[in-house]
């Protein structure tokens, strides 16, 4: 599978590389270079964020699957439990 951005993202994912560049490293880096280091990230880094997304969302749905007889459970037959009080 390959990790692609919106337009939109891509283009502010460069012009954050380039102003990180710049304001953390005190080195101008043009488009081209920065389009080369976004590639690398998504193509050598982005599938480990993208697994470790995916399992975090596993997990928190087996957690909430597992909780669904609690918190999806309604007693049965309490209607002349309720009628005798």
């Amino acid at each position: 599978m390959t990790i692609t951005l919106s337009e939109e993202s891509h283009k502010r994912a460069l012009d954050s590389i380039i102003t990180y560049f710049d304001e953390q490293l005190e080195q101008e880096i043009g488009v081209l270079q920065a389009q080369l280091l976004l590639d690398f990230f998504l193509e050598e880094l982005a599938p480990s964020v993208y697994n470790k997304a995916v399992y975090d969302a596993q997990t928190f749905i087996h957690g909430q699957v597992a909780d669904i007889d609690t918190t999806c459970f309604e007693p049965e037959f309490e209607y002349w439990k309720k009628k005798r009080k």
